[in-house]
């Protein structure tokens, strides 16, 4: 060993001599606080090296171009390119509420009324009734002018109101009479038209004409007197209007010869249509009330059907 050596050796003897050393576990300890602080160090530059290099590059990528698309996968079509700018979303506006519909509601329900049939102008063939081929008197019927009404002083109800009217004359014969046997009675059936509300007026008149007439003198036979009134009726078209006619029985001399002809008139309204039904008898003979009656029936289901 060199002097020079020596002398240093001797000098670092002297200064350790002077200090008291650290026991061993002190000196561990300390130790591994010093390495656990440079480890913490390290970390903490490591952790702020990283910061720094991430928010650097958003910076970096923020400034810079959009990142390039990712390509389709491999087999799917590529779209074309469309010209169309991007649509605007427009702004939310209150829109006007729809007439006759509330939100939530359902939709009103709209009644309509069919618009009313047209009132007939004319008088078919097919709005008289057939008779049953019982009482087919085998005449056939006559369509022809006339009067419609018996003689009622005079009066004509309802003439001023008519669209228009048709009348013929029936022959009839009752049920079980002889083919060969003259026909039983002759129906004078008309059907007329009236403007609207007419048929009520007329038949209205009619009752009050029955009224004012109770008698008058027959036609042709100024001493025999016709005797006319009302008789109650119901359950006949919308309303009805029977009458009897009653005339003494005569001898070939024109005279008085003991009990009445009675005749059976009945006028029954449908609407602003009338249909009447007046049985004048064949060689003095009377109307028979249940062949009227039906044949009355007839009349008004004739005329439901030709109006329907």
């Amino acid at each position: 060993m060199s002097p020079e050596l020596h002398r240093y050796y001797r000098s670092l003897a002297a200064d350790t001599d002077e200090r008291v050393l650290p026991a061993p576990d002190r000196l561990r300890r300390s130790a591994d606080r010093r390495a656990r602080r440079r480890a913490a160090l390290t970390v903490l530059a490591a952790a702020g090296l990283v910061a720094g290099t991430v928010a650097g590059s958003q910076l970096v990528l923020a400034a810079g171009p959009g990142p390039d698309p990712v390509p389709p996968p491999a087999g799917t079509p590529t779209p074309r390119p469309s010209s169309a700018a991007p649509s605007v979303a427009p702004s939310p506006t209150t829109g006007s509420p729809t007439l006759g519909r509330t939100p939530g509601s359902r939709s009103p329900v709209v009644t309509t009324t069919p618009p009313a049939a047209a009132a007939p102008t004319t008088v078919p063939d097919r709005a008289f009734f057939v008779l049953p081929a019982a009482n087919d008197a085998g005449t056939g019927n006559y369509f022809g002018p006339g009067p419609v009404l018996p003689a009622l002083c005079g009066a004509t109800p309802g003439d001023e109101r008519v669209v228009a009217r048709r009348a013929r004359s029936l022959p009839y014969r009752r049920a079980g009479a002889p083919a060969d046997e003259v026909p039983s009675g002759n129906y004078r059936h008309s059907i007329t038209i009236y403007r609207s509300g007419g048929a009520g007026a007329a038949l209205a008149e009619l009752r009050a004409a029955v009224r004012a007439c109770p008698e008058q003198p027959a036609r042709g036979a100024p001493s025999v007197t016709v005797r006319q009134r009302l008789l109650p009726d119901t359950g006949y078209g919308d309303e009805s209007v029977l009458f009897e006619t009653r005339t003494p029985y005569r001898d070939a001399n024109g005279d008085p010869s003991g009990g009445d002809e009675v005749h059976l008139v009945r006028a029954v309204r449908s609407g602003d249509v009338v249909t009447v039904l007046w049985e004048q008898g064949w060689e003095s003979t009377s109307t028979q009330r249940p062949q009227f009656d039906a044949d009355s029936r007839r009349a008004v289901e004739a005329i439901r059907r030709w109006l329907d």
